[in-house]
């Protein structure tokens, strides 16, 4: 290189320093966020609401009926729902809006709605996946989507069912968030003959599966990733057990049962080698060690097995420092935990009703409970203290339980057809 020119040389380097997939820390582009915590990074939000709330930004209309929480990147919000109020037919739709304003800016039709079982538990549930130009959604009958982000146009569709054997281990359809990492598009069909599979993110091209002896299908938590002894593990519960897979070569290399129960839902959680995992219904929540052994081998030792007093339905739990937080089982009663031991710290009572999902920022938990209440809640052992609390417009009707989002400074909420967009920042 010239000597004349050395600023090439420094963009050079500097390109090498920064990954070109890297996630921007404004976005929240898949379930929980880009880490999968529900942990968001931002920091200077307000630390209490007016009573009806923090300055409502914008809300709109044509995200359809369901569960969906928004998935946020770029200038673009995606989500999923079916018959909404800005289409002339009852069919599921992935949506895109923009950003700054709100405004539709397109729709894709995924296929039928989910009407199974009663009103409130029918419609979508999968958060898409957003990775650069291109977004993803699973469908709850099990049709992988795959679209520009820009434009909506389907690039590629992948039926679970047909191609894998997949199955639900429950009556309430597909639910997962699609992971991806590198040039893999990884997921849960469920069952015995393909339960995680890895596909060519461009493509759909199988990459490869994962069968586990047993499997009796697919939960609704989404994949999260691990690495143990420079060993990177995917990390995922399904209606049977929790489970660790080879990130490179699909080999299974763990797993760790769970008794047979309605609905496995709660995504896991992982620090360093650790995976704590919870199951409603009174199951319970367990923290698992990894370890790796000889000949590539990893087996999981029990930390402390299912605890009851740990069980959560499908609000989530957070990890903040070393305590867990989270919703009891379906209860509106948020509760403290102790990482290491399982140990509850505190437990009370909230201000809303029914279940609760539960996001994380800036030392506050924002709950929000199927009843429509949001509340802000220290997040502190020292004891359980709310500091403002609202109900957002439009709740009632069906309950509120796709879980908030918090980028940039903003609040995002799913009321059925509705999105919602708050400024949270500090003035």
């Amino acid at each position: 290189m010239p000597a004349s020119r050395p600023w090439l040389t420094l963009f050079a380097v500097l390109s090498l320093a920064v990954p070109a997939a890297a996630v921007p820390a404004a976005d929240w582009p898949t379930f929980r966020g880009a880490a999968r915590t529900a942990v968001a990074p931002d920091t200077d939000l307000l630390e209490a609401w007016p009573a009806d709330g923090p300055t409502l930004v914008w809300e709109t209309k044509g995200a359809g009926r369901g569960y969906a929480s928004p998935a946020v990147a770029g200038k673009h919000i995606f989500t999923l729902g079916d018959g909404l109020s800005t289409a002339d037919d009852a069919d599921e739709y992935l949506t895109c809006f923009d950003r700054a304003t709100g405004r539709q800016l397109w729709k894709t039709k995924t296929g039928q709605p989910w009407a199974s079982g009663q009103e409130s538990w029918q419609s979508s549930r999968s958060t898409p996946t957003v990775d650069g130009d291109m977004v993803y959604v699973l469908a709850p009958h099990g049709q992988l989507v795959a679209c520009v982000a820009a434009t909506g146009k389907e690039v590629f569709r992948v039926d679970l069912k047909t191609q894998f054997g997949g199955k639900k281990g429950d009556s309430w359809g597909y639910s997962e968030s699609v992971l991806i990492d590198g040039n893999q598009l990884v997921c849960t069909p469920g069952g015995e003959k393909a339960t995680m599979v890895a596909l060519d993110k461009k493509t759909g091209r199988p990459l490869w599966s994962c069968p586990v002896p047993g499997d009796r299908g697919a939960g609704h938590a989404s994949i999260v990733k691990a690495k143990v002894a420079g060993r990177e593990i995917y990390v995922q519960t399904t209606a049977s057990s929790a489970l660790g897979v080879d990130a490179k070569t699909g080999t299974l290399l763990w797993t760790y049962p769970i008794d047979k129960t309605p609905a496995v839902v709660p995504t896991p959680i992982v620090r360093d080698d650790l995976v704590f995992f919870s199951a409603g219904y009174k199951r319970g929540g367990a923290l698992l060690r990894q370890k790796p052994g000889p000949g590539g081998t990893v087996t999981v030792e029990e930390v402390y097995g299912l605890k009851p007093e740990l069980a959560n339905k499908h609000g989530g739990v957070v990890l903040i420092g070393d305590h867990l937080y989270g919703g009891s089982d379906d209860q509106p009663i948020p509760f403290c935990a102790e990482l290491a031991t399982g140990k509850i710290v505190w437990k009370q009572r909230g201000s809303g009703k029914n279940s609760m999902a539960i996001a994380a920022a800036d030392g506050h938990l924002y709950i929000r409970y199927a009843d429509g209440t949001l509340a802000l809640v220290k997040a502190e052992p020292a004891g359980y203290a709310e500091v403002a609390a609202f109900k957002v417009p439009g709740s009632g009707d069906r309950p509120s339980w796709a879980h908030p989002v918090i980028a940039d400074g903003r609040l995002y909420l799913r009321e059925g057809d509705a999105l919602l967009c708050y400024d949270i920042r500090a003035q």
